[in-house]
């Protein structure tokens, strides 16, 4: 009889990722307090964000501007009819005993973000994703617990409790870690560009919480679903999904069962830990906020904001191409921040060759950021300046290679580069005699590599010219020294 064999069950992921957004405002969502990141412990509290009897809260207009803005650019539907609720449950950190949130009416709803898939995943080449958002929508933050000590001790911070936030819901359309990687970052850039939040996640100003599970290939129900809690990385959220994957997997394969719970990420031993058991919707006990009123949202309002809606990044990406020219790729690097995209587009303005700017800010102007950890805009090279050094190259004023360490004195010291060119005698020799006088000590120096050129060895006119140039250390204008040396090495 036979032997049967089996196939082993091949799985499929599914992820839905719930992203908190804190917004950028100055005071929080329900009280005057300060917002600002890093404050002395408790410092940054009052009874309303304390919660203290007979408080009542005020709803900050600022959070319903931004949450619409962020919601149109989410191609959402905003809700005309809207509410919050409270959402029940004991933690050290909310010690109301209740957060502020908003369920069954959501402000936003049923919208979209389109992604680029990265190139090399199975059957994908660079496609574009539409991924369903399915709800946006306002809340308080609560604080923050703190362990430390060699007893262990605990502490709570309290200064983020009333922060504004904006949690954002997938639908469980992501099928891949580099999917949800991808939608990720695509949603922080859509973010930073509206200036509704900074999209620093160290200091946890977006926080994900991916909800993943496994499922037979061509299973239509979904599997159980594990949450993994604020996690403040793109490394993390792609280190922690793919750990969880591998470990959903094994305990499927072993005949085990998914439970549905909530699991942390230990950054330390790169593994997820259970945090506990998943909460459904009834253990939160919603029920309407009694102390705010239902929100009325007037078309005029969302008008209003849909005005101030800015060009975000995909829209810029596609004109930068279109209007300058620009590879893809370029275009793709120059807008990862708006401020970045600012910086090219006033260069350009001043030194009107797109290609040679886009160059210079993705090879020097980057590097220097990175190695000095600064952003753009806290740079010491304006766009002008930067302009101004490529001006010097294309009048011939100095060389290329001479401009590569005038840039990086302008960036050590902030000085213009007519400055540095000046003190440090670093204009090119562009003079025929002068280049002349140098390739003719070159030439007599060098007789043998001299008959071997003129015998067909024409690779070394390379030679020629690195000697030329190190005797006028960098300064000889490279397009004479070629010229000429043609010349002089052809003359019998």
């Amino acid at each position: 009889m036979p032997t049967q064999t089996t196939t082993p069950t091949q799985y499929e992921m599914v992820v839905g990722l719930e992203v908190h957004a804190q917004l950028k405002t100055a005071s929080k969502i329900f009280c005057g307090c300060s917002t600002k990141f890093g404050a002395a412990p408790n410092t940054q509290t009052c009874p309303i964000c304390l919660g203290m009897p007979g408080v009542l809260p005020v709803l900050n207009r600022r959070v319903l501007e931004m949450a619409v803005k962020t919601g149109l650019a989410l191609h959402c539907q905003i809700s005309p009819y809207s509410r919050f609720s409270r959402k029940n449950y004991f933690y050290p950190d909310l010690p109301k005993g209740y957060q502020i949130s908003q369920y069954e009416l959501p402000l936003c709803e049923h919208g979209y973000l389109e992604v680029a898939l990265p190139a090399g995943q199975a059957g994908v080449n660079g496609q574009i994703k539409r991924i369903g958002i399915h709800r946006a929508h306002m809340e308080e933050d609560a604080g923050k617990n703190l362990h430390e000590g060699l007893e262990a001790a605990s502490h709570v911070d309290l200064n983020r409790a009333g922060v504004p936030l904006l949690e954002i819901v997938s639908e469980p359309d992501i099928r891949s870690v580099d999917e949800a990687v991808a939608y990720l970052k695509t949603l922080r850039d859509i973010l930073v560009y509206l200036d509704v939040c900074d999209g620093n996640m160290e200091e946890g100003s977006l926080r994900c919480e991916p909800n993943l599970s496994l499922r037979p290939v061509g299973q239509k129900e979904f599997g159980t679903r594990v949450e993994l809690k604020n996690i403040n990385s793109f490394r993390f959220v792609q280190k922690a999904m793919e750990y969880e994957l591998r470990r959903q997997e094994k305990v499927l394969r072993e005949g085990g069962r998914i439970v549905q719970e909530t699991r942390l990420w230990n950054t330390e031993k790169e593994i997820t830990v259970v945090m506990r058991g998943k909460e459904e919707a009834h253990d939160y006990r919603y029920f309407p906020e009694p102390d705010l009123v239902p929100l009325i949202i007037p078309q005029e309002l969302i008008e209003e904001v849909r005005k101030t809606l800015p060009e975000l990044p995909d829209s810029k990406r596609e004109r930068f191409v279109r209007e300058y020219g620009i590879p893809v790729y370029d275009a793709e690097v120059l807008t990862t921040s708006k401020d970045l995209a600012h910086y090219f587009e006033a260069c350009v303005e001043v030194y009107p060759q797109p290609k040679t700017v886009s160059n210079w800010i993705m090879t020097e102007l980057l590097r220097e950021l990175k190695n000095s950890g600064q952003e753009i805009a806290d740079g010491p090279i304006p766009p002008d300046r930067l302009a101004g050094l490529l001006k010097m190259i294309d009048n011939g004023t100095i060389s290329g290679k001479i401009a590569k360490t005038v840039f990086e004195e302008m960036y050590r010291t902030g000085r213009p580069p007519e400055e540095i060119v000046k003190e440090r005698g670093l204009v090119q020799i562009s003079d025929e005699g002068a280049i002349e006088t140098l390739i003719d000590e070159v030439l007599q120096a060098h007789p043998d590599e001299r008959e071997s050129y003129r015998q067909g060895k024409s690779q070394l006119l390379g030679f020629f010219v690195g000697q030329v140039m190190k005797r006028s250390q960098g300064k000889a204008n490279p397009g004479k020294v070629n010229e000429l040396l043609k010349r002089k090495l052809g003359e019998t």
